[in-house]
């Protein structure tokens, strides 16, 4: 197998039964298996929602799942690759941004009431593009393709399909139980124009002896007549640029290294401030993959006791995040945290809330909101977002990050540390990624261990991308040893079997339905 890199690349769409069913990683697994094959591929999201984004050396801004996934594929991200991104603000409303650049804020019932539906000619036009570049696009559905509700206007999963004229495998995550019911309830719930494009299904996560469930599998597909793709088995740590950080909740989730153990006498213990609407969290990733370093997401006081760092992350509301610190007295606690001494990290939204004063008329329009006063900055919101990836040095290390927020920054005072500042042992940048820049993390990492007094040396050896390098490779070893590698790379080049047959009862039909049949996407 091998790809020409001429002519109009094949194409698949990763559906699945429910939200974090493994989409994202099975869609990065088979990328690094497509490229290992010597085939030019792509990964592609029509509409992503998530707070976890990633700027393009061009300044758009993406989500980090697909610029995990580009990496995975070994092509450069781009925002072709995710053409709309929601981010939400609330549990109604959400940031519209459009190839890369933030167009307005809208309701969840504005963007599904015709605006989402008008960017299918943006969405098809990026997705062309794609497959005339490359060998194969490997494309990520949204939720589950059963959403009657929102089906007619569906731009990113059987809405997609159809324009496009995409095969679609359906993953389940077996973790979760009812794999079956569920792999048998989204196709059943489809229109037989739908079900047509449903190719097979791929079991996810699976823990055991995968001859206990091949009988299942014959009889799904008896009920079905569609195969079962492969079983992919459950692996540690692979949980790589989640991708959204309001519906998955990190309090109390520890993370931490298994690569090794401590290189020092002591574990460095940090503690994350789980503030609400999180954004681009994976910041952290770094710092966890430290052997000796343990990361754990809090939301009380006390959890911020043995704390021997504590990283108040982004948030895509900071006047918001401010307010819940105080409610849940963790303001006080990092002003005494402060006061005595002990580290103190915050990065882009957590960064600005350190600071003395917000002036904010964009995000909340809360207008002038005292900040902690941790840190001699003023924070003022402009309606025009920063995107950029800058690099620099601190701590006599190379640096490189990326930004991505409304707030402008002016330091008043302190030691410059990268575009923020350091007072004390509390430190702020609006740098997303910075840690990820193995020789500054070690040289942070030590600072925070002298000052909390403990015994704690980083790894000389670590390094970050080699880590992430070795992550994508097992997703691409899963795909290409446990799953029909034949059969994928079929769909992919000739689409849909045809012939597939119509499992009822169907989805119900929508009078505001305009075609039941495929329309094909333009050349």
């Amino acid at each position: 197998m091998s790809g020409s890199g001429k002519g109009r690349g094949g194409g698949l769409l990763v559906a699945g039964t429910t939200s974090d069913a493994g989409k994202s990683v099975v869609t990065a697994g088979i990328c690094r298996w497509l490229v290992r094959q010597g085939v030019k591929a792509a990964p592609f999201k029509a509409q992503n929602m998530s707070l976890n984004s990633f700027v393009t050396r061009d300044g758009a801004e993406i989500g980090r799942a697909q610029a995990m996934q580009a990496q995975a594929a070994r092509v450069e991200p781009s925002a072709l690759m995710n053409p709309v991104l929601l981010k939400p603000g609330g549990d109604s409303s959400s940031q519209v941004v459009l190839m890369g650049r933030p167009v307005g804020e809208l309701s969840a019932r504005g963007y599904h009431g015709g605006r989402q539906e008008a960017l299918l000619g943006t969405v098809l036009d990026c997705l062309s593009e794609l497959r005339g570049e490359y060998d194969a696009v490997v494309c990520e559905g949204a939720g589950s393709p059963a959403e009657i509700n929102l089906r007619r206007t569906d731009i990113v999963n059987m809405g997609l399909a159809r324009a496009a004229g995409l095969p679609v495998v359906v993953v389940g995550d077996i973790d979760r139980g009812g794999v079956f019911a569920s792999f048998f309830g989204t196709l059943a719930l489809l229109s037989p124009a739908d079900q047509a494009l449903v190719s097979g299904f791929l079991v996810n996560k699976f823990r055991g002896d995968v001859t206990l469930l091949e009988p299942g599998l014959r009889m799904l597909q008896g009920l079905t007549g569609r195969p079962s793709l492969g079983v992919l088995p459950f692996r540690h740590g692979l949980g790589i640029d989640e991708e959204d950080g309001l519906r998955v909740s990190l309090r109390g989730a520890v993370r931490e290294s298994a690569v090794s153990e401590p290189a020092g006498e002591d574990v460095l213990r940090i503690a994350v401030c789980a503030v609400p609407l999180m954004s681009n969290f994976t910041d952290v990733d770094a710092l966890a993959a430290e052997p000796g370093v343990v990361v754990r997401f809090v939301d009380r006081p006390p959890e911020l006791a043995d704390a021997d760092l504590v990283v108040v992350p982004g948030t895509r509301g900071t006047v918001r995040a401010l307010r819940w610190l105080r409610e849940r007295g963790l303001a006080g606690a990092l002003a005494r945290r402060a006061a005595a001494g002990r580290p103190v990290l915050g990065i882009c939204g957590g960064f600005q809330l350190l600071g003395e004063e917000i002036e904010d008329e964009v995000e909340s329009r809360a207008g002038r909101v005292p900040g902690l006063g941790l840190l001699p900055v003023r924070v003022r919101f402009h309606r025009e977002k920063t995107l950029a990836r800058p690099s620099g040095t601190a701590l006599g290390e190379p640096v490189r990050g990326y930004e991505i927020h409304h707030g402008v920054a002016e330091v008043l005072g302190g030691a410059p540390f990268l575009d923020g500042c350091r007072s004390g042992p509390v430190w702020g940048t609006h740098w997303h990624g910075s840690l990820e820049s193995d020789g500054f993390r070690r040289a942070f990492l030590r600072v925070v261990a002298e000052t909390a007094g403990r015994r704690f040396v980083p790894a000389p050896d670590t390094s970050f991308g080699a880590l992430r390098e070795r992550q994508l490779d097992l997703l691409g070893d899963l795909v290409e040893e446990h799953a029909d590698t034949d059969l994928l790379w079929r769909l992919i080049e000739s689409g849909p079997p045809p012939g597939l047959p119509f499992v009822p009862p169907g989805a119900p039909a929508d009078p505001e339905t305009t075609t039941d049949t495929p329309v094909e996407d333009p050349a």
